[in-house]
């Protein structure tokens, strides 16, 4: 219960960010909502796929042999499905509607997620931790050469049709460039899959997430405070960036790149805006999802009827989620977003705490997991045959 809270909450963060102002009206000062889930609901939902697949492959005890090579199998397919919905969902909204969906979509990202998570399933926590250390700290930089390099692509949401016409410049956006991409986006999987490992209903252990969640969080943010703020960096950043003003490499900090981060110096590394995926963002945003996961942990040992809604709503995400981006795609949240933002809560909780009650998983939940199930078990077949 508290591992489907805590992506409960991180559904609520997106459906905020997607609905609600991102600065005070009058002002370039951040929303509230803004400056507490912007990147950081992404992050926490990165995190926690990695900890639901290391529950898919043995949880503390990784399977072993044909069960690992069964289980790898089923992410596989359920990677595949995941990326199709989201495909989906961008071309549905394009066709049907005439329109792109007005949020960026993290589906299609999600499913390249688990399919990049594949060879490490076997690999112990304290590999896992070194390499997401080193995934950190290398992706980031991989992403801004290929900003230099690689062809753009042409919508922030692709679809089939796009995925056809550009498939390299898709393929680059996927990885590298893209707002949530997967190999910047490793380092929450390989956390989470090592936490995972772990035994989380230890309350010990509970309290050490909270508690180095905080750390590294504080430290990333205080590491972006000295060498930006007190070390010259923003000189720097003022310096190599003449296109850009005080007022706009601020916007870039705080509301993240517009589309994309820029180039012109390394010094745009340093910095751990939102949606910017440098090494700080990253390590603030996994600090920030280590707590928030251990202190839900923690609050389901005596509070599970009060968190019965958000858990209710974090187990069936991928429904929920489709269905938000749907009702995004008609733009009637513009006028009055704080209502229609309680609209979409309101709806997805009773939704859920109805459905979990009487059908138990959520309707595109329920239809990955036979075709996961289903081709878990015929991997298992095929190999007991092998002589």
């Amino acid at each position: 219960m508290g591992i489907d809270a805590a992506r409960g909450v991180a559904l609520l963060g997106l459906a905020s960010i997607h609905i609600l102002p991102a600065w005070v009206p009058g002002t370039f000062q951040p929303t509230a909502q803004w400056t507490v889930f912007a990147g950081r609901s992404a992050a926490l939902f990165a995190l926690l796929a990695g900890v639901s697949l290391a529950f898919s492959s043995g949880g503390r005890s990784p399977h072993t042999g044909k069960a690992m090579a069964a289980a790898r199998a089923g992410i596989a397919v359920r990677a595949v499905l995941i990326t199709a919905i989201g495909l989906s969902i961008n071309t549905v909204a394009l066709g049907a509607l005439g329109q792109a969906v007005p949020a960026v979509n993290i589906l299609v990202y999600y499913g390249a997620f688990f399919l990049l998570a594949i060879p490490f399933l076997a690999f112990s926590p304290p590999v896992l931790f070194v390499i997401a250390g080193v995934s950190a700290l290398v992706t980031p930089v991989l992403m801004q050469l290929a900003r230099e390099a690689a062809p753009a692509a042409t919508t922030v949401n692709s679809g089939f049709g796009e995925l056809v016409a550009q498939p390299g410049a898709s393929l680059v956006q996927l990885l590298l460039t893209g707002t949530y991409p997967a190999l910047p986006y490793l380092t929450y999987l390989l956390v989470g899959l090592a936490l995972g490992r772990l035994d989380l209903a230890d309350v010990q252990v509970q309290v050490l997430l909270v508690v180095f969640g905080v750390i590294l969080a504080v430290a990333a943010w205080a590491t972006y405070w000295v060498l930006i703020l007190q070390a010259g960096g923003y000189d720097q950043l003022m310096a190599h960036s003449p296109s850009l003003s005080e007022d706009q490499i601020d916007e870039v900090i705080v509301f993240g790149p517009d589309p994309a981060l820029p180039t012109t110096t390394w010094w745009w590394l340093a910095i751990p805006g939102p949606h910017t995926n440098t090494p700080l963002a990253l390590l603030h945003g996994l600090g920030a999802s280590m707590a928030v996961l251990g202190g839900f942990l923690l609050l389901a040992r005596r509070l599970q009827g009060w968190l019965l809604p958000l858990s209710a709503m974090g187990s069936m995400t991928l429904t929920l989620y489709t269905t938000h981006l749907l009702a995004l795609s008609t733009e009637a949240h513009y006028d009055q977003p704080y209502l229609w933002f309680a609209l979409h809560l309101l709806i997805a909780a009773a939704f859920a705490l109805v459905w979990q009650q009487f059908l138990g998983q959520g309707p595109l939940e329920r239809l990955i997991a036979r075709a996961v199930s289903t081709t878990r078990r015929r991997v298992l077949a095929t190999q007991h045959r092998t002589p």
